[in-house]
């Protein structure tokens, strides 16, 4: 069989690649229905791009790599997109975009984008092996039990990371990569829940509270929850990308409150109040009973000293801890890392060494902040690549 554009992966950005390469395309995925990690993200209504994405929003190697891709198609043109399927949407908080229904109708529209452009798309098919000819690559597929050789030009690779492996993900684009001599930058799981030993908030799993959460001079505000196994909510998810085996975090448990000027204020007209009393104010009285392990929240506002006071703002606006670990690739929401986008073209995502070999999406090391800006990544570049494609020769 010969086709123009093969893709690999019928995730975000294969399906998005897939509407743009043109009609002699095919998109394969062993999965049994495309784009599984969209329909579960968001709480199934899928957080589909953010309307204040912007450049600094990424992290990778070369900090400039995804200007290019991400300016020629920006969130605006996907939320247009979405407009033209008769999709409802929402903004959640800080920018996030949902839909009002299902997640599904985001993999419904991309799929009637495909079959509109005149893609084919094969499900339940395994990718055996992937060799190139010198002209052409040569890809062995199996389906159905049989195995099927694909003769294309492109070959797109649209496989994710290794960020959760129950849905099937692999570190196939990887091995690709290393095939056709590209390096792979260092991978580990991002936007990700961090773990301590000892099931240290166990006794307050539920718990949750906005802070500033810092790592290495990044700082996030944002909801941070307790829970069994460690720490999750918004705030941890987003500084785990930025924090290293052995790191310790900074929390600001306060960090819209002059706490130093109200309980000063307060020490002269409620001076029989209990600190405690006024501390439930501001603090959830089960994270303020944990604290008191090691934080004296006894007496009256009248009997605090500046001293006092000043230690107690110290401590609860910079609690340091000390995660030991995250919960690894289980439950990441991507992956940090991958492709080296030095061995790539910014405009078109193609390889600059293998002509009409393709890395896009979650593959390539450009990882996004939590609230649709991994989503936009991967529609971006797949639309980058898409194009490219198409307008290259036969």
């Amino acid at each position: 069989m010969k086709v123009k554009t093969l893709i690999l992966g019928a995730g975000a950005a294969g399906l998005m690649a897939a509407a743009h390469a043109g009609p002699d395309t095919l998109l394969v995925d062993h999965a049994k229905s495309p784009g599984e990690k969209i329909r579960i993200s968001g709480g199934g209504r899928c957080n589909f791009t953010n309307m204040y994405c912007g450049f600094e929003n990424y992290l990778g190697g070369n900090p400039h790599f995804h200007k290019s891709a991400l300016t020629r198609y920006t969130q605006w043109d996907f939320v247009e997109l979405v407009g033209k399927h008769g999709i409802e949407w929402h903004e959640k908080t800080l920018g996030q975009l949902f839909c009002d229904g299902k997640a599904t109708q985001i993999v419904a529209m991309l799929v009637a984008e495909l079959e509109a452009a005149g893609a084919q798309m094969w499900l339940k098919t395994s990718i055996k092996e992937v060799r190139h000819d010198g002209n052409r690559f040569q890809v062995t597929l199996e389906r159905d039990g049989k195995d099927i050789s694909v003769t294309c030009t492109n070959l797109i690779v649209a496989t994710g990371g290794k960020s959760i492996p129950k849905m099937g993900a692999t570190g196939l684009a990887y091995d690709i990569a290393r095939q056709f001599g590209h390096a792979v930058t260092e991978t580990r799981p991002a936007l990700v829940p961090f773990t301590f030993d000892k099931g240290r908030f166990a006794e307050i799993s539920g718990v949750s509270a906005p802070v500033r959460l810092t790592c290495h001079d990044t700082t996030f505000d944002e909801a941070m929850l307790f829970t069994h196994r460690g720490l999750s909510g918004p705030a941890v998810l987003q500084i785990s990308s930025y924090w290293r085996d052995g790191d310790a975090i900074s929390v600001n448990l306060l960090p819209e409150l002059d706490l130093s000027a109200v309980l000063k204020d307060k020490r002269k007209s409620e001076g029989r109040k209990a600190l405690k009393t006024e501390m439930a104010k501001h603090l959830p009285a089960r994270l303020i009973d944990h604290l008191s392990e090691t934080v004296t929240f006894t007496g009256n506002l009248g009997d605090l000293s500046d001293t006092r006071i000043a230690d107690l703002v110290q401590t609860l606006e910079n609690w340091v801890l000390k995660p030991t670990g995250t919960e690894g690739y289980r439950t990441a929401e991507v992956t940090l890392g991958g492709v080296d986008t030095d061995g790539l073209n910014s405009k078109t995502m193609m390889s600059k060494t293998v002509p009409g070999l393709y890395f896009i999406g979650e593959a390539v090391d450009v990882t996004g902040w939590l609230g649709g800006f991994n989503f936009q990544w991967a529609w971006s570049s797949a639309v980058a690549a898409g194009q490219a494609a198409t307008a290259e020769p036969v």
